[in-house]
């Protein structure tokens, strides 16, 4: 697989994801991942970004009931 910024190589590694979102902060430090052994480009695989998607509306659902607890 080829980096689609600079071309390069990609590397089957783990990346830093990172979201300010509705009222807070979601870091997840090791997130699998395809980066670019040239640019340091970053690509998430479907799965991972499936995984994501599911925490972030897990958390959301909660901060909207906290909000309306509040």
């Amino acid at each position: 697989m080829k980096c689609i910024q600079c071309q390069g190589k990609l590397k089957l590694s783990k990346a830093p994801f990172h979201v300010d979102r509705r009222g807070y902060l979601l870091a997840m430090d090791a997130v699998p991942a395809w980066v670019c052994t040239q640019c340091g480009e970053v690509y998430f695989e479907e799965r991972a970004v499936d995984s994501i998607q599911k925490v972030l509306h897990s958390i959301d659902t909660q901060t909207m009931k906290f909000a309306k607890s509040a």
